[in-house]
């Protein structure tokens, strides 16, 4: 998914992967790096089973781009900015922990921001041939066991999800109660 954000002037790419494999993730981390750069890309990786649908982490870039923009970001990189808000954690350490990526991610959930949209897509490209996994976006789907990962995670009471479930079906609701937790990030400044 290739979206244009006009306000901010830049283009953002999610995509999901199945059956990753990463050996070596700390030299894994240094290819994107180099690559990224040369790509003039903002490119930050999570762990899908904590992804609560595309949208959580569309709204996660748009949060990292108003910070950025405001200059209230907590992180040095607009990479790391999107970690920090898709988690609603204030601490980059807490963050990397509930939604980074480790040895053991098997389904990845890229997000990616440039300016350019041949860009964007040109990086989306070195990721997934560095990532050596089947693209796949249903990873960014929600299943009951997903849901309750991220309920889990994200401290989601029952009767909260069962209240905004009352006119909206999973999905909807326990994606709308991350992107709220999201929201109260950017006010506890």
């Amino acid at each position: 998914m290739l979206k244009y954000i006009e306000e901010f002037g830049k283009h953002i790419a999610i995509a999901g992967f199945r059956k990753t494999k990463i050996k070596d993730i700390e030299e894994f981390f240094k290819i994107i790096r180099k690559e990224k750069k040369l790509a003039h890309v903002e490119i930050q990786l999570f762990d899908a089973k904590s992804v609560a649908t595309w949208q959580h982490l569309y709204f996660a870039a748009l949060n990292a781009l108003t910070a950025f923009k405001n200059e209230e970001n907590i992180s040095k990189s607009l990479a790391m900015e999107t970690m920090v808000y898709a988690s609603a954690q204030r601490q980059i350490r807490k963050a990397m922990k509930l939604l980074g990526i480790n040895s053991d991610s098997s389904e990845m959930a890229v997000l990616i921001i440039g300016e350019k949209p041949e860009t964007v897509k040109s990086a989306l490209s070195m990721v997934s041939k560095h990532i050596n996994a089947q693209h796949d976006d249903t990873v960014l789907e929600l299943s009951e066991e997903k849901a309750a990962i991220i309920q889990g995670k994200f401290g989601i009471l029952d009767v909260e999800l069962k209240t905004v479930m009352k006119k909206d079906g999973l999905e909807k609701a326990l994606t709308d109660l991350v992107i709220e937790r999201m929201a109260l990030l950017a006010t506890q400044r």
